[in-house]
């Protein structure tokens, strides 16, 4: 049962200030111990939780029992909590999520069947993007991402897309934030990441090379809504070497049309003129 105190006030799930600040909405430090867990921090105990919190451990019990409760959270054998599958089943209920990769499905698995490497579809939320669905072969190289995760915008190739085709106030303010160390990827400057992004919307194509966790290219093409606005990003990752990456950019782009397409996105004329004829080798989408 969820109290009328736990009903004021909602938001991010932020960590709480040590012992919890006074005043602050009871909702936002529920929702601050679904914010622990991570990909490194998947089963966490209660001490863990209220530590990581900032919360008493008394307190963290109060909330801890009334989202597992109600399915958020599961307890296991060993007293140690983990997310609870109620999370996935309303995350799923999300229309930028599971609405945009349900239509999105077919046309992946077409790109998949030509590559059969990485097939990645991911949204923007917030400061960075979250990976909605990947196809991926059993003999595919190494990529540091999983469904569900979040991607750095700077620094991955669905990122960059998305960022280059946000609104320019969250743009602007995207950018001057302290960009993310990524291993295997070169750091750019804040006049270096303007210029890549520029290109990246001029040419609605954005490619990415990373040397970790394994040598790859990924390329990278919008997915416009009936709006016009860009709802998702869709892209190849391979090994260095296994194609070049001009003979993935037609491949990409016309999975990132037909998805828009089907989401009743109607492209100008001219636009479907300057972009000619699907590449061989791919079924049109």
């Amino acid at each position: 049962m969820v109290h009328n105190e736990e009903m004021r006030g909602a938001g991010a799930g932020t960590p709480a200030p040590q012992g919890g600040a006074r005043g602050e909405p009871v909702l936002r430090r529920a929702l601050s111990l679904l914010d622990q867990f991570s990909d490194e921090r998947r089963v966490l105990g209660l001490s863990e939780l209220a530590r990581l919190a900032g919360m008493p451990p008394a307190t963290a019990l109060r909330f801890v029992r009334h989202l597992t409760e109600w399915g958020a959270l599961e307890r296991l054998e060993d007293g140690r909590y983990v997310v609870g599958i109620r999370l996935w089943e309303v995350a799923t209920l999300a229309p930028r999520g599971h609405g945009v990769r349900q239509v999105a499905l077919p046309y992946l698995e077409d790109l998949y069947e030509v590559t059969h490497h990485h097939v990645l579809l991911a949204v923007l939320e917030g400061s960075g993007a979250v990976l909605i669905d990947r196809l991926s072969s059993r003999n595919a190289t190494e990529v540091a991402y999983r469904v569900g995760g979040r991607l750095p915008l700077r620094t991955t190739a669905v990122g960059q897309v998305l960022l280059a085709h946000s609104e320019p106030g969250l743009q602007r303010e995207l950018i001057a934030q302290p960009g993310d160390r990524e291993p295997g990827t070169p750091d750019m400057s804040e006049r270096e990441l303007r210029s890549v992004l520029a290109s990246v919307k001029a040419e609605g194509v954005a490619v990415v090379r990373r040397v970790q966790p394994s040598r790859t290219v990924s390329v990278a093409a919008p997915v416009h809504d009936a709006r016009g606005l860009v709802a998702a990003a869709i892209s190849i990752v391979v090994p260095e070497g296994a194609k070049p990456a001009h003979e993935l950019i037609p491949l990409v782009r016309a999975a990132g049309r037909a998805v828009s397409r089907s989401l009743g996105h109607r492209q100008p004329t001219s636009a479907v003129r300057s972009a000619g004829t699907e590449p061989a080798g791919m079924k049109p989408l």
